[in-house]
């Protein structure tokens, strides 16, 4: 490790995100590979490695985060970066639920999960949050349980993006409470039965979620003292009512269109004229381009809708109304109309007589008025009543707002007609759990009216959550008897005044303008710049032809479009069709109006804005007299893949959700808190050493490290069971830790190196001293310098084996103390697999020395026999050159006789005349001496094989192992020139000395004679005449023969 990186080897670190741009990318979590002076190699969660610059490494990671954990509250560093990582982690495990307090995390995890059976209600049933791994049925189990114990009323915020799940688990908790309320009762089955037709007529596919929530929806579960369910009360709020006359692309209508269309009959689909089965030829259901969803199947849903609807008392003709009026909206919106001019004004008529009749059949209303409804408008000025015809555009704006009406009209008194089944009112006061399943906060490129009161209802829950999240921090302290009086903490009111509360704000500017006639949405801007331009939370446009305005809201600036802001509020339509409406024939659409209001009150009609105020002051109310749970529902992804996390799409709805008010208020407080045991273990190193920590005062032992590490002014705080620390505290702890580690670690490196030094020293002073020894010593081991050179490398390869296995002993001591302790009772039954083994291999090897031997003595028995066989054959041989020889001998002494006198006067001659073979041998190069030839570079190590004679004598043999060298041949059986004159040398060289004459030849000297004779004869390189030259072997001094070797 570098000695100027803070951080050493394997330690987890917070990493700066690389290579992003987004305000949503946030530190990611790894661990450090290797380090270098200004890089460094890390590996994240999902194991790929990366280098980053060293300045990169923001600080290391707290402990608690280095694993995921169950509940984020326990995070010593609860940042918005810990806590995406903590989930990110239990989400590649299939962990979906993480706790932060009571509040429940909850991601999308896009397949089915086996954790929501009967096994798991049994489970979770009493038991406390932390006593299970985290579960929406422990949340809503605690509700219960925490409604029986103290006899209030409880509520569960479930919020999060289209997409999340929040339709999912409000079921889930509804499913859990009906399990364990006690008694199956009928009207827990009708509570559960009203769940799919709300779904049916308040969710569509949209392109987050094929079953969106375009509504939201409050669900109070009344509980009698013992626990059943005695009823249920139903709240809705802002029904996307847009949707029913406009739909992106890849989006549908409200689910109920689909089903029913493909779930009625033909005799029934005929009585509502509905001659196409398929969406596609109704103008409201096809802008999408998407008419079924892959898994669903509309006919078995709507017979499902039937069947709920019976459920919960519908009776048939109520609910054959309400399928004229879906089937109306749908005619209305096939409806053309056709421009024209009327005293040279823009008119508008109905180009479709077919479906006017249509519509006016279903409606109930007569079709000429209804003709002149969407064609006309009647206003009252100057108390006179005044038709104006209306224009193409205009007939089809009133067309839409008439059908939006409609719509929620239906939609609200289907609401009201599950309340009046399944709120049955109590007898007696009853406490009750509540279930808020609401829209999250919505940011688009375009953000109209909707998002307006949307994100307002989301600013007053998020005010809501932050008063709990404080409280909960105070009841923290207040356990750990903690100063928590000078803490403070921001929260969103201004926002919520600027939108709705204070005087002049954006909702009174917006009714305000909604009933000046010439009020446009223009003036409204203006309007509001001028009177909220200068504050810090209001945002105007970049250019002053931007028509747009903005508000700093807790989760980011969201830009809103004023278009349609004056028309929206209004919610209303034609004054026309609204009186209209009222004569007609169908009791169920005159149910859904209230009465019509005379003309010049119109003014006073409630506005959207103040409507959607009063419901949203009066779920505030039922909130905030209720102990809350939340629960905030995460998509991991886009693409509803699962095991697919997006991290920048997850902060971002953590931003959205306001979870990271928990981490500002505790950074508002101590954000730091550890337990004293886990605090002592981390800084223990700090201070002088002390015992076990069984032994010791883990909270005096704090008190001593803070004492000794930190600033006497500062801001820490100790608990019963925790110490308090700021932010800048902990950095402190952890930069002296990090120095005095580096520092430990820099010195035993030091050592280690000076070790491994000397040991190369000493390694290599012994290679020297060695390659001196050799050398000194190579003139007198020359012979055997190959020998030596491979016992020298020998030496050195067990001195290197000695030296490494010392090291390694050393470094492994404590893994081989181990290895043995667990290896034990492996290694006594391989004792005695040993023993046996060895007791074979014994037995094996006797067997394989037997057989040795016996092969051995079969060997010698057959080289004797051969050897036997070879002396027969010499003596053969011999036997017969000894017959050769006296046939010859017998020859030569005739002839020797007759030559005698010849022969002696030649020698005497020849001793008169030059040597011939004392001048070669002069002329002949001497032989180098001993110590030049052992000066010189050993000859090749070839091997010699000399041809074998073809018949040989026993006494050449003899003559060999005597010392003498014989002469050696060529391939061919002859001798060269020079081989020729050393031999004449060898044999005759005693000739060269004075000869002795003087006595007779004795009888050795003819056997010599004749041997010599023999052998040269033999050789057949030797000229027969000097065989008969006189010679006196006894006078001859004695020659020394030189070793030739045969090359």
């Amino acid at each position: 490790m570098d000695a100027g990186c803070p951080h050493r080897k394997g330690e987890y670190v917070w990493v700066k995100p690389q290579n992003a741009t987004s305000e949503f990318a946030v530190p990611f979590g790894a661990r450090i590979v290797r380090t270098e002076k200004t890089q460094t190699l890390v590996c994240d969660d999902r194991k790929k490695q990366l280098w980053v610059p060293a300045g990169d490494v923001l600080k290391a990671m707290h402990i608690t985060s280095q694993a995921d954990v169950e509940d984020m509250i326990t995070l010593g560093d609860l940042q918005e970066y810990t806590i995406l990582r903590n989930l990110e982690n239990r989400y590649a495990k299939q962990l979906i639920y993480t706790y932060t307090g009571s509040m429940l995390v909850a991601i999308n995890p896009y397949q089915i999960l086996p954790i929501y059976t009967n096994r798991e209600i049994q489970l979770y049933r009493n038991k406390a949050l932390i006593e299970l791994p985290p579960h929406i049925f422990a949340v809503s189990d605690n509700a219960f349980q925490r409604l029986q114990r103290h006899k209030e009323n409880q509520c569960v915020v479930i919020s999060g993006e289209s997409g999340a799940g929040k339709t999912e688990s409000t079921k889930l908790i509804l499913q859990y409470l009906a399990a364990i309320s006690g008694k199956h009762s009928w009207i827990e089955q009708q509570i559960i039965e009203a769940n799919p037709i709300m779904e049916a007529f308040g969710n569509a596919k949209t392109v987050r979620n094929d079953n969106s929530s375009r509504f939201g929806k409050y669900i109070e579960i009344r509980f009698t003292p013992e626990g059943a369910i005695q009823g249920a009360r139903i709240q809705q709020y802002l029904l996307e009512k847009s949707r029913i006359v406009f739909q992106s692309k890849e989006e549908r209508n409200y689910h109920i269109f689909y089903c029913m269309l493909a779930g009625l009959t033909p005799p029934e689909r005929q009585r509502l004229m509905l001659q196409e089965q398929s969406p596609s030829q109704y103008h409201y259901l096809s802008q999408g381009g998407c008419f079924t969803l892959p898994g669903r199947g509309d006919a078995k849903d709507f017979a499902d809708i039937r069947a709920a609807m019976k459920v919960l008392s519908f009776k048939p003709e109520e609910m054959w109304s309400i399928l004229c009026l879906l089937a109306a909206i749908l005619h209305l919106g096939n409806l053309r109309f056709k421009a024209t001019e009327v005293a040279n004004q823009e008119a508008a008529e109905v180009d479709d007589d077919e479906n006017l009749k249509r519509v006016a059949k279903l409606l109930g209303i007569p079709v000429a008025p209804l003709n002149l409804a969407l064609t006309q408008r009647t206003i009252f000025v100057h108390g006179e009543h005044v038709t104006t015809s209306l224009s193409k555009e205009s007939a089809l704006e009133g067309r839409d707002a008439f059908v939006k009406s409609l719509y929620d009209g239906i939609f609200v008194r289907i609401v009201r007609r599950i309340n009046e089944t399944i709120n049955k009112q109590p007898d007696r006061p009853m406490n009750s759990i509540g279930v808020l399943d609401i829209f999250g906060f919505e940011n688009f490129d375009n953000n109209s009216f909707e998002q307006l009161c949307i994100n307002y209802a989301n600013e007053n829950l998020q005010q809501f959550f932050v008063g709990h999240i404080f409280k909960m921090e105070q009841d923290e302290y207040q356990n750990e008897h903690i100063n928590w009086q000078h803490i403070e903490f921001q929260d969103n009111q201004q926002i919520l005044d600027l939108i709705g509360m204070k005087p002049m704000n954006l909702m009174s500017l917006i009714d305000e303008e909604s009933k000046f006639p010439k009020g446009t949405d223009n003036t409204l801007l203006e309007k509001l710049h001028v009177q909220h331009g200068n504050r810090s939370i209001y945002v105007k446009g970049k250019t002053t032809q931007t028509s747009l305005f903005g508000i700093r809201h807790y989760a980011g600036v969201v830009m809103y479009n004023p278009l349609g802001f004056l028309e929206k509020n209004r919610d209303s339509f034609s004054g026309d069709l609204r009186s209209l409406v009222q004569r007609s024939a169908n009791k169920y659409l005159v149910d859904i109006f209230p009465q019509e209001m005379p003309m010049d009150t119109a003014k006073k009609q409630p506005t959207l804005c103040v409507k959607f105020r009063n419901s949203l002051d009066m779920l505030m109310r039922t909130l905030s007299q209720a102990h809350p749970y939340f629960i905030r529902c995460i998509k991991p992804n886009e693409y509803k893949e699962p095991k697919n996390f997006d991290k920048e799409l997850c902060v971002r709805q953590l931003r959205y959700s306001g979870m990271m008010e928990t981490a500002r208020i505790r950074r508002a407080g101590y954000p730091i808190r550890t337990a004293y045991r886990a605090f002592v273990e981390r800084y223990r190193l700090l201070v002088p050493p002390t015992g076990p920590l069984e032994k010791c005062d883990c909270r005096q032992l704090a008190q001593q490290i803070c004492l000794a590490t930190l600033p006497a002014d500062s801001d820490r705080q100790f608990g019963k069971t925790k110490i308090f620390l700021r932010d800048e505290d902990d950095a402190s702890l952890e930069q002296q830790r990090s120095q005095l580690m580096l520092k430990s670690i820099v010195t035993i490196q030091r050592g280690i190196r000076r070790v491994l030094f000397r040991r190369y020293l000493q390694r290599y002073r012994q290679a020297i001293v060695t390659v001196q020894r050799h050398w000194r010593g190579r003139l007198q081991r020359r012979k055997y310098q190959i020998m030596r050179q491979g016992f020298h490398r020998l030496g050195a390869c067990i001195a290197a084996q000695q030296l490494t296995t010392k090291f390694t002993m050393v470094r492994c001591r404590t893994i081989k103390l181990q290895a043995l302790s667990r290896g034990y009772l492996a290694r006594r039954e391989f004792k005695g697999k040993l023993a046996a083994r060895r007791e074979q291999q014994k037995e094996e090897q006797q067997k394989l020395v037997r057989l040795k031997e016996e092969q051995e003595l079969q060997r010698v028995k057959q080289q004797a026999q051969k050897e036997q066989e070879q002396e027969q054959l010499r003596l053969k041989e011999e036997q017969l050159q000894v017959q050769e020889a006296q046939r010859l001998k017998e020859e030569q002494e005739q002839r020797l006789k007759a030559e005698a006198a010849t022969r002696n006067a030649l020698a005497m001659a020849a001793l008169q005349q030059p040597k011939r073979t004392k001048s070669l041998k002069q002329e002949a190069p001497k032989p180098p001496t001993l110590q030049a030839r052992m000066s010189l570079p050993p000859p090749p190590t070839t091997l010699i094989v000399a041809a074998p004679l073809a018949t040989r004598p026993a006494s050449q043999t003899t003559a060999k192992t005597n010392g003498i060298v014989p002469i050696l041949e060529s391939p061919q059986g002859y001798n060269d020139v020079e081989s020729s004159k050393q031999m004449v040398d060898d044999v005759f060289g005693f000739l060269n000395d004075e000869p002795d004459v003087s006595g007779p030849l004795g009888p050795n000297v003819k056997e010599k004679s004749l041997m010599f004779e023999r052998e040269l004869r033999l050789r057949r390189d030797v000229p027969t005449k000097l065989l008969s030259r006189p010679v006196n072997y006894y006078e001859a001094a004695p020659r020394k023969i030189v070793n030739q070797t045969r090359l």
